[in-house]
């Protein structure tokens, strides 16, 4: 049986390490446990998502049934040895280290599940946990925390440049009832390097909700590149919520592909507080069905002479709604600062709805802000064109979708990479043309 019933601590208790766990993560969990229900959900530009079922309250049962080889029930096809610096692969509520270069870990790289390096490196990690999302900053924050089932700290020491991305696979256990409440920490020291991959899949249909929150941390002169490829189930609810802080010099280059079949929030926020620190999001989705999903972008230029972009485009099927929120502020002080955005939805369908909101909050004279929104359907004249050169409706239209989402493709490095968000692509795009792409 499955442990809906069971009181929390008594749930936490089977988690791995949880009799190990240090006293401030312990407080921590007790509070959010205590407060979470009473706390108000985050404020999303036009949207308003009460009756979500986000709070699963199940996070690990006494039949969990993990593979012998925990990709056995995943389609995905991963990077070689020789192209990755390093995988780790998190499935329901385990986590394994399927490769790691012996050069990381000679050069003082950390790549463990959260709970383990709470262990081994509480210190480490207490400086930086919760330093981007407070644990009772709001209901979604407090939930997770409070029923957190796992997690991945990724540490990167002084002047440490990894050329490589490090890989990571996100795989929810959907076959019982089971939340997905797990918690990223990237930490960048200075003057370090590193590019994330993060794939994200279902297993299983049963109708869970996902927590996925994720913290990176970039110190002076180091140089981040978060890349994500999201593909939820149709049966999960999910909030999606990734923050970053960027210091004097250091930059943060956010690239996702957001292709859940659920109903999902996605909210990017990077806090540019250093001195010509820098951070590009770029974005691109699809909604379909009967799907609603929620791109929620927010900047805040703090230090003098920061750079934020944000870049977000979408695609709309069938009767599903798709919204970007994109939000810059300067505060007071940012002098030389620049925010600049532009969001952009096409709509494929009459029964569709799109949404595009853009929010510039300026506190300082001496900076530089703009954005640009728009909401449309295929150009009629490129459609002509394409289909008086010989191609079909949909083969055209297919075509004009590629081409308008192509921009954030292009920034992934590795080419077998940016195949794979095409394949993502394609598969959204089948259930709109079945057959037919």
């Amino acid at each position: 049986m499955t442990l809906v019933q069971i009181s929390l601590d008594q749930q936490q208790s089977l988690i791995t390490h949880s009799d190990q766990l240090p006293d401030f993560f312990l407080t921590a969990q007790a509070e959010a446990a205590a407060q979470w229900d009473s706390l108000e959900l985050p404020i999303i530009e036009r949207m308003h998502y009460k009756k979500w079922p986000l709070f699963t309250q199940t996070i690990t049962s006494t039949r969990t049934r993990q593979p012998a080889n925990p990709l056995d029930d995943v389609t995905l096809d991963l990077l070689s040895n020789d192209e990755v610096a390093a995988r780790i692969i998190h499935y329901g509520n385990e986590t394994y280290l399927d490769y790691i270069a012996q050069d990381l870990t000679d050069k003082g790289v950390i790549i463990q599940d959260l709970f383990t390096a709470l262990v081994d490196h509480p210190a480490l990690v207490q400086k930086h946990l919760f330093s981007t999302l407070a644990p009772l900053e709001d209901k979604i924050n407090a939930y997770h925390t409070a029923y957190m089932n796992g997690g991945l700290f990724i540490y990167i020491p002084k002047n440490v440049e990894i050329k490589l991305p490090i890989e990571t696979v996100l795989v929810q256990d959907s076959r019982d009832e089971l939340a997905f409440n797990k918690h990223i920490l990237i930490v960048s020291e200075q003057n370090s390097q590193l590019t994330y991959l993060e794939r994200s899949t279902t297993v299983g249909d049963h109708a869970n909700s996902a927590t996925l929150l994720t913290e990176v941390v970039a110190s002076a002169g180091a140089q981040v590149k978060f890349v994500a490829m999201d593909a939820l189930g149709e049966s999960t609810c999910a909030f999606v919520r990734r923050h970053g802080i960027t210091y004097d010099d250091a930059n943060i280059e956010w690239a996702a592909a957001a292709m859940n079949q659920g109903n999902t929030i996605l909210d990017t926020y990077t806090e540019l507080k250093g001195q010509g620190s820098a951070s590009n999001t770029n974005i691109i989705s699809i909604a379909n069905g009967k799907q609603t999903q929620m791109v929620n972008t927010g900047l805040l230029n703090v230090g003098h002479h920061s750079a934020a972009n944000i870049f977000q485009h979408g695609v709309i099927l069938d009767q599903a709604r798709l919204s970007f929120n994109g939000i810059g502020q300067i505060v007071e002080d940012a002098k030389g600062a620049d925010a600049q955005q532009e969001s952009r939805l096409m709509m494929l369908s009459q029964e569709s709805r799109g949404d595009t909101n853009p929010i510039l909050y300026i506190d300082e004279f001496e900076v530089t802000a703009g954005h640009a929104a728009s909401v449309g359907q295929v150009d009629p004249e490129q459609l002509y064109y394409l289909m008086s050169r010989g191609l079909s409706q949909t083969d055209a239209e297919y075509l004009l979708i590629r081409g308008f989402l192509g921009q954030v493709i292009q920034t992934i490095p590795s080419m077998q990479v940016r195949q794979q968000m095409v394949e993502m692509i394609d598969n959204k795009l089948q259930l709109f043309h079945p057959g037919n792409l």
